[in-house]
């Protein structure tokens, strides 16, 4: 479900759109069912500009066969791969976050899903020269943490406060402050999340479950559209403008006591790639030590599992390329 908003395509103005919500047309679904004819007349606007709408948003949004060979060859044109700046889980990601795709971090409170997501904003940032948009739902941010990474990895202040520069932070507190601000970056082509010219390579969501976990369950039915709609923005950020896309996520128990990822069924269907991280309770080990878990993936064998310390963050770049596929070119 797409909500129609102005600019969105050629001929959909404010006026427009104000006018075909007053007649409870508010998604792109609302108005390619609806009878132009009956519609323009209770919108009081032309006939033709209301079908030619309609014909611009069928060939936007409805989908259209493309071959297998023609999808692979995409793929080794496209796509690039981020490292996270952590061996252990770029391991489990088969070399890191890929392009064009959601990449999930789940896990409990304190489990170090947000020092991850800080890697992967410190590493794009420093190491590979390009932007990062960081969608803060819960006030985790922290400059001088970022910061204290950079400096793990190089002593120039110079190189440090432009790498800072490059992590954009957007603090968002509510589902449709989130929303807006993905509907936002979308329309203006990510470049309001553009520093320098550079483009933006990796969107981190910390966390999306923040926004929406209140809204669901029970007889709260408002809540499952909009949990779709952000996930429907997610995924045209990430394919439209080829970007690796990070979310966080919590976690419950399901009936035989196993930990599972938050938000529900429908969720679970979004990312494309997920990893649940937990603490590591040996006696003995370091408060820091994490056990990460790879619960789904297309790529490797899901199970597979990696200990690491939080505190040991890699100061490499960004390793050779695995076969078939290609790293982010610095030099872009």
């Amino acid at each position: 479900m797409v909500l129609l908003r102005e600019g969105m395509c050629p001929g959909l103005s404010e006026d427009m759109v104000k006018a075909l919500q007053a007649e409870c047309i508010r998604t792109v679904e609302d108005l390619v069912s609806s009878d132009a004819e009956e519609l323009a007349q209770k919108c009081s606007v032309s006939y033709k500009a209301l079908v030619a709408l309609k014909r611009v948003l069928l060939a936007q949004h409805t989908a259209f066969p493309i071959s297998g060979a023609d999808l692979y060859e995409e793929l080794l044109s496209s796509t690039s791969i981020l490292s996270t700046g952590n061996p252990s889980v770029d391991k489990l990601l088969d070399s890191g976050l890929y392009s064009g795709e959601i990449t999930e971090l789940a896990g409990g409170p304190g489990t170090g899903k947000t020092q991850v997501c800080f890697s992967v904003a410190v590493n794009t940032a420093h190491e590979l020269k390009q932007n990062v948009l960081y969608i803060d739902t819960n006030g985790g941010v922290c400059a001088s943490r970022l910061l204290q990474m950079l400096q793990a990895k190089t002593t120039n202040t110079v190189e440090q406060m432009k790498a800072l520069q490059r992590i954009r932070v957007f603090r968002v507190f509510d589902v449709f402050s989130l929303l807006c601000c993905l509907q936002n970056l979308t329309a203006s082509g990510l470049q309001k999340g553009s520093i320098g010219g550079g483009s933006v390579k990796a969107v981190i969501v910390d966390s999306v479950s923040a926004v929406l976990s209140g809204m669901l369950g029970g007889k709260q039915t408002e809540g499952m559209s909009l949990m779709m709609q952000v996930a429907l923005e997610l995924k045209m950020i990430a394919k439209d403008f080829n970007i690796a896309v990070l979310v966080t996520n919590h976690v419950t128990r399901d009936g035989t006591g196993q930990l599972k990822s938050g938000l529900g069924q429908s969720w679970s269907h979004i990312p494309r790639t997920r990893i649940h991280l937990q603490r590591v309770e040996r006696p003995g080990a370091p408060s820091s030590l994490r056990i990460a878990t790879l619960t789904k993936s297309s790529r490797q064998p899901c199970y597979l599992m990696e200990e690491f310390d939080l505190c040991q963050q890699s100061e490499e770049k960004l390793r050779p390329g695995v076969p078939g596929k290609r790293k982010f070119n610095t030099d872009t």
